[in-house]
Formats: structure tokens, C-alpha cells, sequence
């Protein structure tokens, strides 16, 4: 007991952690509530302003109070690891209450994992990312199974948010299919907040072994002390058995494949941010 009382909590001129965790949630959902009705980048953004504010007032603080306790929970992994983990738990439970359906990413919410066309992402849907060791990594590794075929192409596609108060917004996400003899990877930058598909090409006469990848949020190249968190949501894998006589298994709407797979539809809150794509590969350490 004696060691409990001595235990320091959050200083009281912070937002308390469960406070902070109400917020969080609540400005997220309220961000993606701006996203929403197909409005004009304007009126997106002003929508947003607007919603982000009733947030902090629904929890009567300051704007300046909530950017200092971010800030503050940002540089101490320790009092922001259960924060972080009820956040995504939340945004989970929600996006799962609401069909976890939003543009074309809803497109194969329902398809089982046995059909021509089906989602076997076998890992939770929602993650919440800092630029700061152990948070700026997700990593997933998934073994083919019975209902693999030779040929089958992949499409990880997901949605991103990011609440930056100042710095790049370097996320990447890295996909690497290992076939018998060989592997296939591909790698997408995104900079902005909304759609992003990663799509890696078939291999008509291989057999998919397992499929390896991570999320990663880099820092940038300045170094500042400002709150960054990425919020990734529906986050899908879509493998689509090859049917050469049936052009309508790969989506028809989607942008075709570049030298990288990737792509990335922006949205409003990007704030000018420009898309980096490129071949480029992470250093293997990562």
C-alpha cells in the first residue's frame, strides 16, 4: 500500500488518462464524421474544425490544454501504453458496431475467407501509431492455408487518420509474399489521410507460402517535441483467386497497378500534404 500511494500519477495541470482516453476517441469519430456526405474540400475542413471543437468543449478543455497533454503523454510511453490500447480497443469495438464499411473499403467487409474474392486479414481492424519506439511498428505474419491457389493476387487496403500537430507524416506500409522459391514484396508511402491500396502482382505458376509485413510510422526528418498520432482503421487483406476469362474479380474502379502497387485516394484533412510512392524498400532491420 505504501508503494502504491508513493506511485506518481499524471500532473494534475494534464488531461487524467481516462479523460484523455474519452477524447481521443471522440476526436477521432469526429474526424471521420467530416469525412463523410462527399462535401467540397472546404466545407470538409471547416466541418472538421467545427467538430474537433465540440469535442473539446463536450469535455471542457482548452484547446491549449489538449495540445500540452498530448504532448505530455507523447514523450511518456508509460502513462500512454493503456491509453493507447483501450483507444484502438474502442475504435475497434465501434467500427465493428457500424459494419466497419466506409467508401470502397466496404466493398469486402462480408466476403468469407473461402471464396474467389476474401478478406483474410486475421489481425485486428484498428491500430493507434506514434513516431516513437514501440509504437511506430505493426507487424503481422500470416501462413497460406488450404484455400490458397497458385496465382492469387493481394490487395491490403485500410483507412488512415492523422492528428499531427506539427512534423512529416512518413507512414508506410510494407507487404512481402514468399512463394517457393522467391518473394514478392511492395511498399506504399502515405502522407496523407484517407484510402490507401497496396496491391502485390500474382504470380501465375507459384503457390503463396506466407504472407509477412509491417505498418511504420517514421519520424521525419525535423526533429520537434509536437504531438503525432496516426489512427489506421479497416484495415483489410483481400486475396482474390486468378480468373482469367472473369475480368471482374480485381475491382474495375481501382487505380491501375503501378511499379509499387500502391495506392492512395486524399482526402481534405491532408492539408497539402503530396503522396511519396516509389520503389523504395525499408532497410531489412525493419
Amino acid at each position: 500500500m505504501a508503494m502504491a500511494a508513493c506511485k506518481p500519477g499524471t500532473p494534475k495541470q494534464y488531461i487524467q488518462p481516462d479523460d484523455m482516453e474519452d477524447i481521443l476517441v471522440d476526436y477521432h469519430l469526429a474526424k471521420a464524421m467530416a469525412l463523410e456526405g462527399g462535401m467540397p474540400q472546404y466545407d470538409r475542413n471547416y466541418s472538421q474544425s467545427l467538430l474537433t471543437a465540440a469535442v473539446l468543449a463536450k469535455h471542457g478543455v482548452t484547446q491549449a490544454e489538449f495540445d500540452s497533454s498530448l504532448v505530455y503523454y507523447y514523450t511518456r510511453s508509460d502513462r500512454f501504453d493503456p491509453i493507447y490500447k483501450r483507444v484502438a480497443e474502442r475504435l475497434e469495438e465501434i467500427a465493428l458496431s457500424q459494419g466497419a464499411s466506409e467508401g470502397d473499403i466496404g466493398k469486402y467487409a462480408n466476403f468469407n475467407a473461402t471464396g474467389d474474392t476474401a478478406n483474410i486479414w486475421p489481425d485486428r481492424t484498428t491500430a493507434l501509431m506514434l513516431p516513437a519506439p514501440p509504437y511506430n511498428i505493426w507487424q503481422f505474419n500470416i501462413e497460406a492455408d488450404t484455400t490458397f491457389r497458385r496465382g492469387d493476387r493481394l490487395m491490403m487496403q485500410f483507412m488512415s487518420d492523422y492528428m499531427f500537430q506539427a512534423g512529416t507524416k512518413a507512414g508506410v506500409v510494407y507487404l512481402a509474399v514468399t512463394y517457393e522459391d522467391t518473394v514478392v514484396s511492395r511498399n506504399l508511402h502515405f502522407s496523407v489521410s484517407g484510402l490507401s491500396q497496396l496491391r502485390v502482382p500474382e504470380l501465375a505458376d507459384r503457390m503463396p507460402k506466407s504472407i509477412k509485413g509491417f505498418f511504420y510510422l517514421g519520424q521525419g526528418s525535423e526533429q520537434v517535441a509536437a504531438a503525432r498520432l496516426l489512427f489506421l482503421s479497416n484495415v483489410q487483406l483481400i486475396r482474390f483467386h486468378t480468373q482469367h476469362d472473369d475480368e471482374e474479380t480485381m475491382p474495375q474502379d481501382s487505380i491501375p497497378s503501378d511499379s509499387v502497387g500502391g495506392r492512395q485516394v486524399p482526402d481534405t484533412v491532408s492539408g497539402g500534404d503530396s503522396l511519396r510512392a516509389g520503389p523504395r524498400l525499408l532497410p531489412a532491420d525493419r
